[in-house]
């Protein structure tokens, strides 16, 4: 089961991966965490595809995580009468919260929220921002705007507003209802789309009361003004690169990925670098040069993973993929500069008993050279934490319910075993000592640092630091 990495790997499954054979060459080729993808398929497709991973985990006996990444709301103009219009850049184009088949002159927007958000000024993005109108004039129902970028633009293409905070929930109707779906199945974490305060991660987790870990899709750049605040709540960030470089300058995004990368670390909150990583494997069997590049950068950055999503969801080499990333990964991790990158910054420790023994558990296994980490946790808090440090050891995380090792599988440097709780400091050796050997990670000889918290079950309450020599 072990893994000769640290960060991981998540991969959409789609049409080129919806076969049990498919799924399971994906997570032999190294895939940690499996993406459902809401925005497409049905439930029943949804509810076949997690059957077949919860199968496949149960064979491989390593947990695997099921990501529900929820579609959000999805604002777009209403039809042409003849399918599509181009637009001239400088000549005036109106929009209108009612109205008919549209023209060159105007079209149809049916989201009032909309024209209660912008003011003249504003700039709007249609089309993936392939469109750019500004505002000169709104009301209520209509909006006149002059087109700034021009081009061809055809029916229900998507509107992004860059720099307003839209009236509107997170969660859509059909998010409410793939969500009671999702719990009712038993997903791992729950993504969600279109955040643009701390509000809309509240809501969720007042839905979820816990059966789930929440996750923040940072796309929006309100999202980014109060990326803090949204951390605190949620236990995962994703930076979706695509949605965030339509609505901001692509040149701010590199930065930006840095900015949420290292915040995340802060709060030792696993992150997620997500969109176009490897988006020529979408038709092609290798990627280029910069995709390489992109997806260690994100390694050297010490994100806890990489997505991938038509490259694996919908294109023609899925394993290949992913195979390729999981190269990527490991080579970058065995740069010598590696170390040096990931070693620039560490999160702040507080003045907890738990973060002390976290903290001396890496210094002891450096000077040891011992060949793991073993954590007890209950709740994962114990196992972030010291994920959060980035040691140069692995961590096992061995995890007394199965949900938090599912949910750990997304974390960097973890390999989760379920197992049950020690209930003696001998048995706690006895079983780290066991554990680390049946995963590859120890043999006789080798000495493994183990942190744990007296008395033993008791949620986060990491106190003890031991360690021990395999026989």
């Amino acid at each position: 089961m072990r893994r000769e990495r640290c960060a991981k790997i998540v991969a959409t499954l789609g049409p080129s991966s919806t076969t049990e054979q498919r799924i399971r060459e994906l997570a032999e080729a190294g895939v940690d965490v499996f993406r459902f993808n809401f925005s497409h398929g049905s439930h029943e497709d949804h509810a076949e595809r997690f059957r077949i991973v919860r199968a496949i985990e149960k064979e491989r006996q390593r947990p695997i995580s099921c990501l529900m990444d929820l579609q959000g709301p999805k604002l777009r103009i209403g039809t042409f009468a003849d399918g599509k219009v181009d637009l001239v850049a400088g000549r005036p184009f109106r929009l209108e919260l009612n109205g008919g088949p549209g023209d060159v002159q105007a079209v149809q927007l049916p989201h009032p929220e909309i024209f209660k958000a912008i003011k003249p000024g504003t700039e709007l993005l249609l089309d993936d921002g392939k469109i750019r109108l500004r505002v000169e004039k709104v009301t209520s129902e209509s909006a006149d705007t002059v087109v700034v970028t021009g081009g061809p633009l055809s029916n229900r293409k998507g509107v992004n507003v860059p720099n307003a905070v839209l009236p509107i929930s997170a969660l859509t109707p059909k998010d409410l209802n793939d969500l009671s779906f999702g719990m009712d199945m038993g997903f791992d974490w729950v993504a969600l789309s279109f955040v643009q305060r701390p509000d809309d991660v509240a809501e969720a987790r007042k839905l979820v009361v816990g059966r789930a870990a929440i996750m923040a899709k940072i796309e929006k750049p309100q999202a980014i003004d109060r990326l803090d605040e949204i951390l605190e709540l949620v236990d995962g960030i994703m930076v979706a690169r695509g949605d965030l470089g339509v609505e901001m300058p692509p040149e701010v995004v590199p930065g930006l990925q840095k900015k949420i990368i290292r915040a995340s670390r802060e709060q030792g909150k696993p992150v997620i670098v997500a969109t176009q990583m490897l988006e020529s494997m979408i038709k092609a069997p290798a990627p280029t040069r910069a995709e390489a590049s992109d997806v260690a950068t994100a390694v050297f950055d010490g994100a806890d993973a990489m997505m991938l999503s038509a490259e694996s969801a919908s294109g023609d080499y899925p394993v290949e993929a992913v195979q390729i990333m999981d190269r990527i990964i490991k080579t970058a991790e065995r740069d010598p500069l590696y170390r040096t990158y990931l070693d620039a910054y560490h999160a702040q420790a507080q003045r907890t008993t738990a973060d002390a023994i976290t903290l001396a558990a890496g210094q002891v296994a450096h000077t040891m050279q011992a060949v793991a980490i073993v954590t007890y946790s209950t709740s994962g808090a114990t196992t972030l934490r010291a994920a959060r440090e980035r040691p140069d050891r692995p961590i096992i995380g061995l995890i007394t319910r199965m949900g938090t090792a599912r949910k750990l599988a997304l974390a960097w440097g973890v390999h989760p075993i379920f197992t049950g709780d020690a209930h003696s400091l001998d048995e706690m050796v006895d079983k780290a000592r066991r554990y680390a050997v049946e995963a590859g990670f120890a043999q006789a000889g080798n000495c493994v640092v183990i942190t744990a918290g007296l008395p033993f079950g008791t949620p986060g309450a990491t106190n003890l630091l031991r360690i021990a020599w395999v026989t």
